[in-house]
């Protein structure tokens, strides 16, 4: 492959880099001179060069976490109040969309322990539990018509105290499906399986319950768990389907901390993409191999052609249903893929691209076109754990999408297209306290609007385009980017 890195990452402008599209081992050279050594750096929206293309963006509601679900905490000496995680679904059945915050346990700040459900006018539809920790990480937290009924529920892991049980057990956990309009509890389960599970450090505190189709059944009735490295399978009846435990788990040489789910071979059933395994829906491994490291963020995404693929950020891969690399950018151009987010950012462009985050928790991003060609190398605005892309489709279904990071939406040049007007500068510590972002048409037309909270403040603010034509909203629908939102990789 090529050469020209140099020791902080960045490239040489006058060598060619060399990136692999197929398994027969062809190459594409691409002289790096195509890329765009401008950069976009800012650093608050007061320095935001932003670009003209799309709809500016008005705050449609900025929602206060209601007063009596808010706790405090201690951040360098001082009490700060806050709310905590996000998710968000139509948990009354009314149109709009309804918010949900939930805390954990103080000791592993893993463990839900309280739930607070609330509307977009700020007042609590209910509440199960008290006062809690921050969670550590983006938690084992969904909102989803699990059980076909009509109404979404809330899945979730809960913490229920038995003893002096070790931060690293889940023989404290019990698992609920709970309705989503009253609270009420309507499935509870403590698994074997589960509360033998333990662990600690960085590959087992991304716990997360993802809403995925297994069993094939006309919409989606499942989900699947990560504890580390074991994944686990549910029915809507909080019977295990399969369990997997995956090879690689050291740092920086594990698969995936958060796996993804998705149709990768079109048969109406669900595969799990981890970077270094792909499961059929059966929980049996359709392919398994370590990758490049740094596998830190995946997808099952259509590519080229519309096919779906798995995305894998780990050395900038793309591969098919049966683990053939259909492109490789290889770890000399992505030396650590933190984050990786498929969009059609380019107008004009039938295929989708990449941008991948390729140099850990730093602003520079990659923007590679659907032939392995990289296009654009920028920095977005920085963000205190530098994690939190997602793909906003701001202009619609036809595009072209814009790229979220820290309170701005950049274009596919990386340029800053649109800055969140209000939105105050974060707070807390590194590790949650930033802006993170949900993407859904939450109120107006066919453009997704994008939904920003910082776990560590009190506030939820909903942007849309300016002018909004609120005429035009059909209702909230949610799809799985609103309830398998990445969040953070």
């Amino acid at each position: 492959m090529g050469t020209g890195a140099h020791p902080d990452g960045s490239l040489d402008a006058s060598v060619e880099i060399q990136i692999q599209l197929s398994p027969t081992g062809g190459c594409l050279v691409v002289p790096r001179t195509v890329l765009d050594r401008s950069r976009t750096t800012v650093t608050s929206s007061g320095d935001l060069n932003v670009s003209q293309v799309s709809a500016p963006a008005r705050l449609y509601r900025k929602i206060e976490v209601p007063k009596e679900f808010q706790t405090t905490g201690e951040i360098d000496g001082q009490s700060l109040a806050f709310g905590g995680d996000i998710r968000v679904g139509d948990l009354t059945g009314d149109g709009p969309p309804d918010l949900l915050v939930y805390r954990c346990d103080h000791l592993s700040e893993l463990k839900p322990t309280f739930l607070g459900a609330f509307d977009l006018d700020g007042q609590v539809i209910w509440q199960v539990g008290s006062r809690g920790a921050q969670p550590l990480r983006p938690g084992p937290v969904a909102v989803f018509d699990i059980d076909g009924d009509g109404s979404e529920e809330v899945i979730t892991f809960f913490h229920q105290p038995s003893g002096n049980t070790p931060r690293e057990s889940m023989a404290d956990v019990v698992i609920q499906i709970r309705d989503g309009s009253t609270g009420e509890l309507k499935l509870e389960a403590k698994p074997e399986i589960l509360i033998a599970c333990e662990g600690w450090g960085s590959n087992w505190c991304h716990h997360r319950i993802f809403i995925a189709n297994l069993r094939g059944l006309p919409k989606p009735s499942d989900f699947v768990i990560k504890l580390g490295e074991k994944l686990l399978a549910f029915d809507n009846h909080l019977n295990l389907l399969w369990k997997y435990e995956i090879e690689w788990n050291a740092y920086s040489e594990c698969s995936a901390y958060i796996p993804s789910v998705g149709d990768i071979d079109g048969d109406g059933r669900d595969e799990v993409n981890g970077g270094y395994y792909l499961l059929n829906p059966d929980g049996t491994p359709r392919w398994a191999k370590q990758l490049a490291p740094n596998m830190d963020s995946v997808a099952i995404l259509p590519w080229d052609r519309g096919i779906p693929r798995a995305i894998c950020s780990g050395g900038g891969h793309v591969l098919d249903a049966d683990g053939n690399v259909a492109l490789a950018l290889g770890e000399h151009v992505v030396p650590h893929g933190q984050e990786v987010r498929v969009g059609n950012f380019l107008p004009n462009e039938a295929a989708p691209q990449m941008a991948i985050r390729y140099l850990g928790h730093h602003p520079d991003i990659l923007m590679v076109d659907n032939n392995g060609h990289v296009l654009h190398d920028f920095k977005v605005n920085s963000s205190p754990n530098e994690t939190g892309m997602e793909v906003i489709h701001w202009n619609g279904p036809k595009g072209p999408d814009l790229l979220y990071n820290g309170g701005a939406l950049f274009d596919g040049m990386g340029a800053v297209a649109v800055s969140l007007p209000g939105l105050p500068d974060p707070i807390g510590p590194e590790k949650m306290g930033w802006y993170h972002a949900i993407p859904g048409d939450f109120c107006g037309d066919l453009r997704e609007d994008v939904l920003v909270y910082n776990p560590w403040d009190t506030t939820v603010y909903i942007y849309t385009q300016d002018p909004l034509d609120e005429s035009a909203y059909a209702g909230y629908s949610a799809g799985p980017r609103q309830y398998n939102a990445r969040l953070m990789d």
